[in-house]
């Protein structure tokens, strides 16, 4: 897993446009990496929070570009799992539908229409789903709910679980986790059960 790893940090760096950006990625990812509790940008050894700040909200570079190289990624080290799994049924795929609620406090003005009460947190409230393969936990995608009047949590939710590739779900038995309620999908139909 250590060699995939290395092999998309790799990837992603040449994404960068300039060695500054790479520069800059490589701190940020070594922030998080550390896994030491202090991912915030001015924990970093080896650039500036401001410089750090800047890749993340000035210098241009593809974020689209970066979420499809790590899915892609993400799918082949999973598939290459599967295949050296063997014949037999069919793995599980667990598919967690979470709604994650970023707080916060004092004005953000140009986030006001992002920026909710809900169950009694402020903040930015996301749906993100999760996939599960074996001891792999996999953040996928996600959306903004953004208030009444809009789609529910669980509806954003089902509609980001619709568009999970094909490949990937006609290879696992899906089971998918909202909160409380458990859903199965089955593969060939694709319907949802209760």
């Amino acid at each position: 897993m250590l060699a995939h790893a290395q092999n998309l940090v790799y990837t992603l760096k040449e994404l960068m446009p300039t060695q500054y950006q790479k520069d800059n990625l490589e701190a940020m990812l070594a922030l998080f990496l550390e896994a030491q509790g202090h991912p915030l940008p001015e924990h970093s050894q080896t650039k500036s929070p401001s410089a750090i700040s800047r890749f993340l909200n000035i210098n241009p570079w593809s974020t689209k570009e970066m979420i499809r190289v790590v899915r892609s990624t993400a799918l082949q080290t999973v598939f290459n799992v599967l295949a050296s799994s063997g014949k037999g049924r069919k793995p599980f795929l667990q598919v967690i539908i979470d709604l994650t609620t970023l707080e916060k406090r004092g004005k953000f003005q140009e986030f006001s229409d992002l920026i909710r009460v809900y169950n009694g947190k402020r903040g930015l409230h996301l749906v993100v789903v999760y996939l599960v393969i074996g001891r792999c936990r996999i953040p996928w995608n996600f959306r903004v709910w953004r208030g009444k009047g809009t789609p529910s949590p669980a509806q954003l939710g089902l509609k980001l679980v619709k568009r999970l590739p094909s490949s990937l779900t006609q290879r696992f038995q899906t089971i998918i986790l909202h909160s409380l309620i458990l859903l199965i999908a089955q593969p060939k139909d694709k319907k949802l059960l209760v």
